[in-house]
């Protein structure tokens, strides 16, 4: 939460038990009737409670009523604290729709319940993430919390990406950097040669960062000389769509992803044969996936279009 913009603050806490001023050590005992939570101060003029929801669902596992991944126990359970009854109600059909969706295969536990009084965790505890970040993140993968996420949310974004739904604008800026929100949701242009694809040499395929949806591969990458991932021709044609774009006082084909609605970069014709075509793409709108790595991450495939590809000779 702390990445979306609209929200002014996001306190790690404590929620849902009764005894005044609860510390960390008489909530870990799962006694207190406390649950780990988040207070969060947000602007409604600016984001919308519906759309924190949409953060929240793809955080955990809302079918576990026993804790959360590693952490096992009732102070780590999931809910909902609604603080008034519109608050509820959205909440509750939130969970109704996330619950009819068939994205999950058990039932959604987690529950709506009346907001209490929140007792900010101590000090330590705040922005855990940034002091302790090693730490925090080998913790977090090896609780299972990425690998679950990633395969109940990133289902859609596999092999076509023709079942992708595009999340709320909350979701989008809490998934991706400033610089990937910039260019693929407003359009905008990355420094050339100080990008990360752009002499990238290794075999293997280019997705939509935002979707997953398959757009360019390392067979069709050339060396420019412009300071941007080219491409002669895109891998999955139908997966790209092209609009005139007068935004810089002359006429050029923007490229957009079809079913993630990024902006890519421009088409020029300038290419080298078989086409003449030259697809000037921004690393900030594509996630590189090595053919190595195509079958475990559901792209498996595309791997015979790689199999004689060698590595270093992509851009050569």
């Amino acid at each position: 939460f702390d990445k979306i913009i609209e929200v002014r603050s996001a306190i790690s806490g404590y929620a849902g038990g009764v005894a005044e001023n609860p510390t960390y050590k008489q909530v870990s005992t799962g006694s207190t009737a406390y649950l780990e939570a988040v207070q969060i101060t947000f602007d409604p003029e600016k984001i919308t409670y519906q759309q924190l929801l949409d953060v929240f669902w793809r955080q955990f596992d809302p079918t576990d009523a026993g804790g959360s991944f590693y952490d096992r126990g009732t102070q780590y359970t999931s809910a909902v604290f609604y603080h008034d009854d519109e608050q509820k109600r959205l909440a509750e059909a939130s969970r109704k729709a996330l619950s009819e969706s068939g994205r999950f295969d058990k039932p959604i536990v987690t529950p709506i319940r009346p907001a209490t009084t929140f007792y900010p965790a101590e000090a330590y505890h705040q922005d855990y993430h940034k002091k302790n970040s090693a730490h925090y993140n080998r913790y977090r993968t090896g609780s299972g919390r990425d690998a679950f996420i990633e395969k109940i949310w990133g289902k859609a974004a596999k092999a076509s990406g023709s079942d992708y739904s595009k999340p709320s604008d909350a979701v989008l800026r809490q998934k991706l950097t400033n610089l990937q929100y910039t260019v693929t949701q407003e359009e905008g242009t990355e420094r050339p040669f100080r990008n990360e694809f752009w002499d990238n040499k290794k075999a293997g395929i280019y997705v939509d960062i935002v979707s997953g949806e398959p757009l360019f591969s390392s067979t069709h990458k050339f060396k420019s000389g412009t300071g941007w991932p080219s491409f002669w021709q895109p891998m999955i044609r139908e997966n790209v769509v092209e609009k005139e774009d007068d935004s810089l006082w002359t006429r050029r084909t923007e490229v957009r992803s079809k079913h993630g609605d990024s902006h890519l970069g421009h088409r020029f014709e300038d290419g080298p044969e078989p086409t003449g075509l030259r697809y000037c793409i921004n690393s900030a709108s594509l996630r590189f996936i090595p053919k190595e790595n195509l079958e475990a991450e559901g792209y498996g495939k595309f791997a015979s279009l790689l199999a004689s590809a060698k590595e270093g000779s992509v851009e050569d």
